[in-house]
């Protein structure tokens, strides 16, 4: 039977879902979909409707989404990063909320530097055999090619997620 909890926990797979399909997406074509933002969006109101989120809390989180979308989107307009790395982390943002938000950030950094050291090295090398038959491996082995950074954001965003008020939340429904 589909009961409210069934729901609630529905609503919530939804963020560890799209980050790895984020991730996996953003490593074999370099782009993250708008619509993958936009579907982010749409379930984080779900959500935060199915675990009844205080008033007070929501206004924080789409406080936070905002402020870190306005951010990248600057950052973004300077060529630090891709488009598509700017929306993932301010919606992402949206989802972890501001007492989570300073580890989320670390994180993004500390996989985002361990991810451009592998693509470096991996840059340096030959590339390998089975690499010729995957054209997303050999875009990634180009030097000039982009770093799929949308790994390191849905890597940080799945490490915290179990770690946010989300899931005190569902334990309380």
């Amino acid at each position: 039977m589909f009961d409210y909890a069934t729901f609630a926990y529905l609503a919530l797979l939804s963020f560890p879902a799209a980050m790895t399909f984020a991730g996996f997406n953003d490593m074999v074509s370099l782009t993250i979909p708008n619509k993958l933002s936009l579907f982010l969006i749409a379930a984080f109101l779900v959500a935060a409707a199915a675990v009844q989120m205080p008033l007070d809390r929501f206004g924080l989180h789409l406080a936070v989404g905002f402020t870190m979308l306005v951010i990248m989107m600057t950052l973004w307009a300077f060529g630090f990063l891709g488009g598509g790395d700017a929306k993932l982390i301010a919606v992402a943002s949206l989802w972890i909320g501001f007492d989570d938000l300073p580890l989320f950030v670390a994180y993004v950094a500390i996989f985002g530097g361990l991810l451009c050291l592998v693509v470096l090295s991996y840059r340096q090398m030959m590339p390998p055999r089975w690499a010729f038959q995957h054209e997303w491996a050999l875009r990634l082995h180009e030097k000039t090619g982009g770093v799929p950074y949308g790994l390191a954001i849905g890597s940080a965003g799945l490490v915290l997620f179990p770690m946010t008020h989300w899931f005190k939340a569902v334990a309380a429904i």
